[in-house]
C-alpha cells in the first residue's frame, strides 16, 4: 500500500458507519426499532420468573400463547418496517392495534413498557415519509450554483402581459383589480 493511494487509509469502522447511516436514513429505522423492542417484554414477561431476593415471582397467565403470538408479530412488523418500507402505514396501524390488544392479553402490555414502545413505533411508522432524492453532490465548493454565461436562470419564452386583457386577481386593497 502506498500513502498516495486515495481511500486506502480509511478505517473499516468509518466506512461501515457511513453505510449504516445511509441505510438507516432511507427507512423508518426508529419506528422499526421501537416496534421490534416492544415485542420483547410483551412476549417474555408472561413466561418470566423474577427473583426478588429468595422469593420467586412467576407471572404466568392463561393467555401466555396469545402474548407470545403478539410479541412475535410485533417483532416481525418491526423488521417489515426496516426491509419493506412500502407497507409502513399498514405495519404502523397493525402495530398500534396489536399494542392495544396486548393490554388485556399480556400483563397490561408488558407492564406498559411494550405497550408504550409499540404505540410510539406505530405512530413513527405512520408519520415517516421517504425523503426527496439527494441533489447532485458534485458541485462548487462555496455553495453557489454554477452559471453558464449564456444560460438563463428560467428557460422558456417570456410572457408579456397584454394591456387589453382583464386581470381578475385581488389587489392589495382587497378589491378586484380590473385595470389590467
Amino acid at each position: 500500500m502506498s500513502a498516495e493511494s486515495p481511500g486506502q487509509n480509511e478505517h473499516y469502522l468509518r466506512v461501515f458507519r457511513r453505510h449504516f447511516r445511509a441505510w438507516r436514513g432511507a427507512r423508518p429505522y426508529y419506528a422499526g426499532l421501537f416496534t421490534a423492542l416492544s415485542g420483547v417484554p410483551i412476549a417474555y414477561l408472561p413466561y418470566a420468573d423474577l427473583q426478588l431476593g429468595h422469593v420467586t415471582l412467576t407471572m404466568a397467565t392463561t393467555a401466555g400463547a396469545g402474548s407470545l403470538i403478539i410479541g412475535v408479530l410485533l417483532f416481525t412488523l418491526g423488521m417489515t418496517m426496516w426491509f419493506h418500507q412500502i407497507v409502513r402505514v399498514f405495519a404502523g396501524v397493525a402495530t398500534i392495534l396489536l399494542a392495544l390488544v396486548s393490554i388485556p392479553v399480556s400483563n397490561l402490555g408488558g407492564f406498559f413498557v411494550g405497550l408504550l414502545l409499540g404505540l410510539l413505533g406505530g405512530a413513527l411508522s405512520i408519520a415517516w415519509v421517504p425523503g426527496a432524492p439527494a441533489a447532485d453532490p458534485v458541485g462548487p465548493v462555496d455553495g453557489t450554483p454554477e452559471q453558464d454565461p449564456g444560460h438563463e436562470p428560467f428557460p422558456g419564452p417570456r410572457l408579456e402581459k397584454d394591456p387589453n386583457t382583464f386581470d381578475s386577481t385581488v389587489d392589495a386593497n382587497g378589491g378586484r383589480n380590473s385595470a389590467g
